[in-house]
């Protein structure tokens, strides 16, 4: 009983000494100096985006002309070459002896025709002789001074040397037929022997090697491939609603490599390319400039602007993220900041689609201080 009496006295004390202070009111704070922006409906223009691949601008398959074991690759992956550098050499054995060979037919023709221009010279001037004889007798026939056997044997020797003339030039013209040939013959062997050695044809980066010495290198068979590495594109698919929203020119914002923090660089739409009539694909191919520091072969998003459409926005500057959800601060009439939450939608350089939270007009807070809370009294800036 001692200690219930006790407690009870404690409590009466407490009280009475509660009752006996008087309530002091909490200093109201001063406004917090923010800046203000609007929710109103402006013209968005919406925005697609759509994936690819980058690629070289310029890229050659290297491949072999003719039919020979590879003696040496002189490069690998990663190796940059100049215009013309040598790449790749063949066996040239096979070839050599096709040129030799058609080297001495050359030559052989050449006397062959040298001999035939003699032979005509000499039935150019046997015929002189038998027409000469043929006239003499003729005119010594006219006076009876001449048998007709004398005619008959001078008409006969007249005719078989311009036959004998006819051959000879047909001997040199065949002479001369032949070596044309050798020497067309020679040049085709000068041809084949310059494809022995493969050459780059512009500057550029070796990206692929597929043989190594003493595969059989085929005709159209890649070698090697050489990518030009001083302009690249990005090639990406449409379909053909949004391919129609696209231009040759029309600048489009890219993205190349990491997609966790793209860095978004604009660049320009050189090529529209149909894909597959049957799917109605369009390549879009965009020139990457410098900034977009691109390699073959890497990921990249490109994001075309579409048409624009009226729709409520709020500058991007006011959205404020907290965990996932998203929220702006509403200046009310009497200017207290009320924390509303929002749904957002398409983003447009410096405002943001507001789907749901604010109505047309609000007074919003942009670049919030982290101080602000809601409920605090906000006065604007100027």
């Amino acid at each position: 009983m001692k200690g219930t009496a006790v407690g009870l006295m404690v409590a009466a004390w407490t009280l009475a000494g509660c009752a006996s202070t008087p309530h002091q009111a909490e200093p109201e704070r001063p406004p917090i100096t923010v800046s203000f922006g609007r929710a109103e409906l402006t013209d968005l223009s919406t925005l697609f985006e759509a994936g690819g691949v980058v690629h070289a601008r310029s890229s050659a398959a290297i491949a072999s002309r003719i039919m020979a074991p590879i003696n040496t690759v002189l490069v690998r992956p990663g190796d940059r070459v100049r215009r013309g550098a040598p790449l790749v050499t063949l066996d040239a054995r096979a070839i050599t002896a096709a040129g030799a060979r058609a080297s001495a037919a050359f030559d052989a023709a050449g006397q062959s025709a040298d001999a035939a221009a003699s032979d005509t010279h000499a039935a150019e001037a046997g015929l002189r002789i038998a027409r000469q004889t043929h006239d003499r007798i003729a005119e010594l026939h006219a006076t009876r001074s001449a048998t007709p056997q004398e005619l008959d044997q001078a008409n006969a020797g007249l005719s078989a040397a311009e036959a004998q003339l006819g051959g000879s030039i047909a001997r040199a013209a065949a002479a001369d037929a032949a070596r044309q040939a050798a020497r067309a013959a020679m040049q085709e062997a000068q041809i084949a022997a310059s494809y022995t050695v493969l050459t780059a044809p512009f500057d550029g980066l070796i990206t692929e090697r597929s043989v190594d010495p003493g595969t059989m290198a085929t005709p159209g068979a890649p070698l090697l491939t050489l990518e030009d590495s001083a302009t690249f594109r990005l090639e990406v698919r449409l379909d053909e609603a949004r391919a129609a929203q696209v231009a040759l020119g029309q600048t489009a914002d890219v993205s190349v490599g990491d997609t966790t923090s793209a860095t978004w660089t604009p660049a320009k739409v050189v090529e529209v390319a149909r894909l597959d009539a049957a799917s109605h694909g369009f390549v879009v191919k965009i020139e990457l400039p410098d900034a977009a520091r691109a390699r073959s072969g890497q990921f990249g998003r490109a994001r075309f602007q579409g048409p624009a459409r009226r729709t409520l926005t709020v500058p991007a500057a006011s959205v404020v993220h907290r965990g996932q959800l998203t929220f702006v601060f509403v200046a009310e009439a009497d200017n207290v900041a009320r924390l509303r939450p929002i749904s957002v939608g398409a983003l447009a350089r410096d405002r943001i689609e507001v789907l749901a939270g604010v109505h047309d007009g609000d007074r919003v807070v942009t670049n919030s201080p982290a101080s602000l809370s809601d409920g605090a009294r906000v006065v604007g800036d100027r």
